[in-house]
């Protein structure tokens, strides 16, 4: 079944784009490129995932219930949800080994402090994931998984409640043509690291999960070394039942794993 939504397509310019996260030192505040609105039809996966694989797709999704009961700061939480979704990742892609190094909740509240991506991207260039890298690993160690077969993971799950408004939605990586990409800066306050955003194309196929419950997850690879395609995704303005009023809320967890050789 097809939906309607609205997502936030990127511009081609001559000069390079940017982001800037906590601008001014002000936690939230977001400086963005300019956007440009269009909608697009969203075919809903649900009661399809048998037809779709992670290898082909770049995108799956997994049953995996957490023992986790609240995400908010300062809860000790962690250790159980890493080893939670290390196992996820070791049973549903094979990955050999998993570092989990960001964990960000999201609420869609004009005053959350990160709200949900509203830009249709992907998280790192190829530049941007040998930085990363770097930066995770140190340099000797990343020269070492250089050598073999890594990549970098999201993986998404709702909080609280099921999504009925902004769920995450995910272009088929066949359906994007080259020139489609646009380069962006992403500028943090203590580092500046490469995303890719999307311009429009009628071409592309998108999909989504619809109603996800805190007892699913989506992973998806946005970056492979050895060439799965990175997914671009976002947050899609659409709402599933209009009598439901619940907050999307969600935690995104971004993973960097190893493969066997």
């Amino acid at each position: 079944m097809a939906q309607i939504a609205t997502v936030n397509y990127h511009v081609h310019k001559p000069e390079r784009q940017a982001f800037e996260l906590d601008a001014g030192g002000i936690v939230g505040n977001l400086i963005s490129p300019e956007l440009a609105p269009t909608q697009v039809q969203v075919r809903d996966v649900r009661g399809a995932t048998a037809n779709m694989s992670f290898n082909a797709a770049s995108v799956g999704f997994a049953t995996s219930p957490t023992d986790v009961v609240s995400f908010d700061a300062g809860q000790d939480w962690q250790q159980t949800y890493d080893k939670e979704l290390s196992k996820l990742l070791t049973t549903e892609i094979g990955a050999q080994e998993v570092i989990i190094f960001d964990h960000t909740v999201r609420t869609d509240d004009p005053d959350a402090d990160r709200k949900p991506a509203r830009n249709v991207h992907s998280d790192y260039s190829v530049d941007g994931a040998n930085k990363r890298l770097i930066d995770i690993l140190g340099a000797d160690k990343a020269a070492e998984w250089s050598d073999g077969h890594f990549a970098f993971i999201n993986l998404w799950r709702p909080v609280g409640a099921a999504i009925n408004s902004a769920p995450l939605g995910f272009i088929r990586p066949s359906s994007i043509a080259d020139q489609d990409w646009v380069l962006l800066d992403l500028i943090y306050p203590d580092r500046t690291g490469q995303i890719m955003g999307i311009a429009a194309n009628p071409d592309h196929e998108w999909l989504y999960m619809s109603k996800m419950t805190p007892d699913e997850v989506a992973f998806f690879n946005i970056f492979d070394n050895r060439g799965l395609p990175s997914i671009a995704h976002s947050a899609l303005d659409m709402v599933e039942d209009p009598n439901i009023h619940t907050v999307r809320r969600s935690i995104e967890s971004r993973t960097l794993v190893r493969y066997a050789a």
